[in-house]
């Protein structure tokens, strides 16, 4: 996971993605696949996806349920 700190700013960190994270599942249950590829365009590598979907996990902020779908836990 990177923090914002000297080498990396606050949009390419990935406290940046949460919120679109959140945003994204906000409506209801979305498929991890289809979460992954409406936020693409908003990361540099795909481990920052994974990244992001470890520190929601680990707040309980979100979760996937047995259909392999994201949603919020909030």
């Amino acid at each position: 996971m990177q923090l914002p700190n000297k080498l990396y700013s606050y949009e390419n960190s990935t406290l940046a993605l949460v919120p679109k994270v959140l945003k994204e599942i906000q409506s209801g249950p979305v498929p991890v696949k289809e979460l992954y590829q409406r936020l693409r365009p908003s990361l540099i590598d795909a481990t920052d996806f994974i990244s992001v979907m470890d520190c929601l996990y680990a707040l309980r902020a979100a979760d996937i349920n047995d259909d392999g779908e994201v949603f919020i836990c909030l």
